[in-house]
């Protein structure tokens, strides 16, 4: 199994991609702003060094010898200098090894001559401690002069960071938004084809914004307009046939009563002439859909147990074998009545009517499911999918049978249309167990 941290969706990938690269584009603006830096503010540190070391040497060599404790004791007090004769034995700390200190000390021996020493810390005390001499005859009388980090090193580096993460902050909020104000109309066209993939009306999407984006949205709805345009024409077709041709059954079957014919064969024809009008009433089914029906509540345990009622009237062998006291739903009732109906005529058909057809409607985590149970020869579950599309039939199991092929069509698209499945399951010992599974929140 393959796991992923990545984000799946165009919201937060693009919005993670924008975040890396302006996240790689500052660092690469901190590298660039700190390379053109350490020159000039070496330089400018070392000037600073430069002239201290200088002024004190000057201050030292001038003042009357008596007075120079109190002169260095101003020196500390009021410049934070610390000035200490150089013993032989000083334990010395070296300057970082970086960029910046090297340029730093080639910079002030260039002034102070070669033999000038520089030191990041004298006998454990830190700070920037640089060598002089009074006399520059006499090495033997040299000095230190130190002064704290804090005088030379400013807050430049932690100034650019927070104005950097302010503007990076700022430009991760644009870039969400823009993302965003992308993502909104796509996540608004998803769910808009879901609706009409359902075969229901969904609220035109906008046509405004982005160029590309109004135009997406502008095609989507004259697509859509042009189905409910195709499906209304095929509707009102298939209404125009179904009265043609319900008009010639009826003289047909008045004509085979009042023929005089054997009762058998008058049985007989009357069979196929109700078959065809099964036929043409799955037709019409199929093409007119459910979108003119509103959802309203229902309970379908009375739903089912209403019809499974009208079948047994009719002496017909179903059983509704377990059902919960009530279950609500909100739905198209006669859509999920009719889809029922199909699986139960479906069974019929191809267990067989000496077998007896069971009923169940059960609550199962979130969802309702109306099942139909029979003792047929089942479905493969490799023809499942195929049998779901219309006019397809499973020949080497309905080889007796009748029908057009519509009925699991019919069922599955309802089911789809209020958020639910069909699942057809061999059923344990054998046979079919068609179930209509419906999300109780949904609609």
């Amino acid at each position: 199994m393959r796991i992923t941290i990545a984000p799946r969706s165009l919201l937060w990938r693009t919005f993670a991609l924008i975040a890396l690269l302006i996240g790689l584009s500052l660092a690469a603006w901190f590298q660039i702003f700190t390379r053109f830096e350490e020159r000039p503010r070496a330089r400018q540190t070392a000037q600073m060094l430069v002239s201290v070391v200088n002024l004190t040497r000057a201050a030292v060599v001038n003042a009357d010898p008596l007075l120079r404790q109190a002169l260095l004791r101003d020196l500390t007090v009021q410049e934070g200098l610390r000035i200490y004769p150089a013993e032989p034995g000083d334990r010395l700390k070296p300057l970082p090894d970086t960029p910046l200190m090297r340029e730093l000390e080639a910079e002030v021996k260039k002034h102070l001559g070669p033999d000038t020493l520089l030191a990041s810390a004298r006998e454990g005390v830190e700070g920037i401690w640089v060598s002089f001499l009074l006399d520059p005859d006499d090495s033997s009388n040299m000095f230190w002069v130190m002064l704290p980090r804090a005088k030379i090193q400013h807050g430049r580096t932690a100034e650019w960071l927070g104005w950097a993460s302010a503007a990076l902050l700022l430009a991760l909020i644009g870039a969400f938004m823009t993302v965003r104000h992308i993502a909104r109309p796509l996540a608004q066209l998803a769910q808009a084809a879901r609706t009409v993939g359902r075969g229901g009306v969904h609220d035109p999407l906008p046509e405004s914004g982005p160029v590309e984006l109004a135009e997406v949205g502008r095609a989507f709805n004259q697509m859509s307009r042009d189905l409910a345009q195709l499906e209304s024409d095929r509707a009102l077709v298939l209404a125009g046939v179904s009265h043609d041709l319900r008009t010639p059954l009826a003289r047909l079957r008045l004509g085979v009563e009042m023929s005089g014919a054997p009762p058998e064969e008058v049985e007989a024809m009357s069979t196929d002439i109700e078959e065809m009008g099964a036929i043409i009433s799955q037709f019409l089914d199929f093409a007119r859909g459910d979108s003119e029906e509103k959802a309203g509540a229902m309970d379908l345990a009375v739903l089912a147990d209403d019809l499974v009622g009208d079948y047994i009237r009719r002496g017909l062998p179903v059983t509704l074998l377990s059902r919960p006291a009530k279950l609500a739903y909100a739905g198209r009732q006669k859509a999920l009545r009719r889809a029922l109906s199909n699986l139960i005529d479906n069974a019929l058909r191809y267990a067989g009517r000496e077998q007896n057809i069971d009923v169940t409607v059960s609550r199962e985590n979130g969802f309702a499911r109306l099942a139909v149970l029979d003792r047929g020869p089942g479905i493969p579950p490799s023809e499942v999918e195929r049998l779901k599309r219309p006019f397809t039939r499973l020949e080497a199991a309905r080889t007796d049978a009748s029908g057009s092929g519509l009925g699991l069509a019919i069922v599955d698209r309802i089911a789809r249309a209020h958020g639910g499945r069909l699942e057809l399951l061999p059923r344990e010992g054998g046979g079919l167990a068609a179930s209509l599974v419906l999300p109780l929140s949904s609609l």
